[in-house]
């Protein structure tokens, strides 16, 4: 379904980006899967395969690919899978068989499920790039898992380590000894997030924490106010509580008057207002638009015949701070997206 959002302010001005367009040369044509040539000043068409309309998550990448794409000249269309990995796959299938896109965006909801529809797009001669979660079965590299995909991604694992930071940086601000951090997950059984909970679990004991994990939170309030409800029947002595942002919004009012600290998986508006005024001590905080304008500038520049990276980490590209958003790290700065 669908992971916790965030931001950070970077991408290229718009004469560079026209600069680009106009000074690049066409791409080399062929059967064995490179883009089609094109004129550099052939308006270009975007297919975004984003999480969901419905997911602020996505909608915020999607606001930076339509921001790139009116800066190089290329329009871009969400196509809605609503969550949804065989929806998806087939969506991006006809897109194949229309031939209808130039350059498109994945952000998969079954990475696994995804990889022979993008296969198939890149043998039509379509740019894909692979945004925020990996496409594969590995999800701990950004390494590109498919040949000829431009990668910028988050991977799952090193969201998993950042968020074990924040959370035994938390366990110092609530209590001088022993800190127990519940992890809630985002969804039971769903690869990504196994992925990353596991790599948070093992940071977080190596860290000297005795960690609960056993507590779905998902990516709304309301099953983050569930799913703290269960906490604090089981653990009321919980001192650090690790999850989805949107969840800990549901969360964070039944800690009225414990000592817990909270540390959110999101940079969302909100996010932000929690750590600022001191009720979180930090989020992971990836910047998503940020993220969407950059996928969006790689596959056009791909497609119009420019060399470009392979392979992105998106919090070491776009972040000073590899996301590990504090008071400290994300002064002056503004979410551009709400939950």
């Amino acid at each position: 379904m669908r992971r916790a959002a965030r931001l950070a302010a970077v991408g290229v001005t718009a004469a560079l980006a026209m600069s680009i367009a106009a000074c690049s040369k066409p791409a080399t044509s062929n059967a064995g899967g490179t883009p089609t040539s094109v004129a550099a000043d052939k308006q270009l068409k975007i297919g975004f395969f984003g999480f969901a309309k419905a997911n602020s998550f996505a909608q915020a990448a999607w606001a930076g690919v339509q921001s790139a794409a009116a800066a190089n000249n290329a329009t871009a269309t969400f196509l809605d899978s609503n969550f949804d990995g065989p929806t998806q796959v087939n969506q991006l299938q006809d897109a194949v068989t229309s031939k209808r896109y130039d350059v498109v965006i994945v952000q998969a909801n079954d990475g696994v499920a995804m990889v022979n529809p993008i296969k198939q797009a890149i043998a039509a001669g379509i740019v894909v790039v692979v945004e925020f979660t990996p496409v594969g079965g590995k999800f701990d590299t950004a390494e590109p898992q498919v040949p000829g995909t431009v990668n910028i991604i988050d991977p799952p694992t090193v969201n998993g380590v950042g968020l074990a930071k924040l959370g035994l940086e938390a366990c110092k601000t609530v209590t001088p000894g022993a800190c127990k951090v519940a992890y809630l997950q985002g969804f039971a059984n769903y690869p990504l997030d196994t992925a990353r909970t596991d790599a948070a679990v093992n940071a977080l004991k190596a860290g000297g924490a005795t960690v609960v994990s056993n507590f779905v939170g998902g990516y709304t309030p309301d099953t983050g106010r569930g799913a703290m409800q269960n906490l604090l029947q089981s653990h009321p002595d919980v001192n650090v509580v690790i999850g989805s942002s949107q969840a800990l919004e549901g969360a964070t009012p039944l800690a009225k008057g414990k000592k817990i600290g909270f540390v959110g998986n999101g940079g969302s508006s909100q996010a932000f207002g929690f750590v600022n005024n001191g009720t979180w001590y930090g989020v992971y905080d990836v910047p998503e638009k940020s993220e969407g304008a950059k996928a969006a500038e790689l596959g056009l520049a791909k497609a119009r015949g420019q060399d470009v990276p392979a392979s992105t980490v998106a919090c070491t590209a776009l972040t000073k701070f590899e996301c590990l958003g504090t008071k400290e790290t994300l002064k002056g700065l503004t979410a551009d997206y709400s939950d």
